[in-house]
């Protein structure tokens, strides 16, 4: 399983990598886009519909970002949708965790399935509008949430349970701890005082996220940093919740090792059009 993990890993490196650090934004755009449909075949999978209904959702999602990006989108600077979109997500996350598994399949299928698709093009939008910024920005955007991801893990594996002893979201997501979120937050505010700092000693033509909100202040900044924290544990706990309600382990297996796409993106989603409503106010 390791073995399959590790290989997998390497191979969307190899593939990625070259493309996230092109002059050019297309390749990672199109990329990007693949695995945006991807990700909306294992919603709608996840959520009740048919493999071939879901094919179409994918084709479906695939078409909306295709058709915002010939619309020319992805260069536009968008302050208002970013707020609405970071609104939904805080309310929208809150609301959603707080119903519970139980409560998810109550809510209609055609409204699940859409509120999915929309948050997956979007997510796609803000990838693509991030990498138009520059390679610098959008990879200090991606390193948030791993960051976050790996810190948690560590604080959680050394820490869980010794200061609190209630799990962070049991029915949901038994593996999380109060301590893992801490320790999460308290890694990414290392993280955006670090970049901030290399971006200012290097003179850097394309600022990170970090040095855009932190120019103006630096208090702003870890605020930001945590808040975006604590929203890619929203978008992981939302993911794991349908996961739950579906009676499923992992999304899909196209990523061996790893699950599904939407195993790999969910903390993202909610994370990349916050960055953007931060660069954009």
């Amino acid at each position: 399983m390791l073995k399959q993990r590790v290989i997998t890993a390497l191979v969307l490196l190899l593939v990625l990598l070259p493309a996230l650090f092109y002059r050019e934004p297309w390749p990672f755009c199109f990329l990007a886009l693949v695995f945006i449909a991807a990700a909306a075949w294992e919603w709608s999978k996840a959520n009740g519909w048919s493999q071939h209904v879901s094919l179409w959702v994918g084709a479906l999602c695939c078409a909306v970002c295709a058709l915002m990006w010939w619309a020319g989108w992805l260069e536009q600077r968008m302050p208002g949708l970013w707020l609405v979109v970071g609104a939904a997500w805080v309310l929208g996350g809150a609301t959603v965790l707080r119903a519970g598994v139980s409560a998810w399949t109550t809510h209609s299928r055609h409204l699940r399935l859409l509120g999915g698709v929309a948050a997956l093009a979007l997510t796609w939008l803000a990838i693509g509008q991030a990498k138009v910024i520059g390679s610098n920005f959008l990879l200090s955007i991606l390193a948030l949430v791993w960051t976050a991801d790996i810190a948690a893990y560590f604080a959680g594996r050394a820490w869980g349970g010794r200061w609190t002893h209630s799990k962070l979201a049991a029915s949901i997501s038994p593996g999380k701890s109060w301590e893992g979120v801490w320790g999460g937050m308290l890694g990414v505010m290392v993280l955006a005082w670090a970049w901030r700092y290399f971006d200012m000693v290097n003179h850097v033509a394309v600022p990170s996220l970090y040095s855009h909100v932190g120019n103006r202040s630096l208090w702003l900044l870890m605020i930001a940093a945590v808040f975006m924290a604590a929203m890619s544990v929203v978008g992981d706990l939302i993911e794991s919740l349908v996961k739950r309600s579906a009676g499923i382990k992992d999304s899909s297996g196209l990523l061996p090792g790893h699950g599904g796409v939407l195993d790999r993106v969910d903390a993202l989603l909610p994370t990349l059009p916050l960055a953007m409503m931060l660069y954009s106010l």
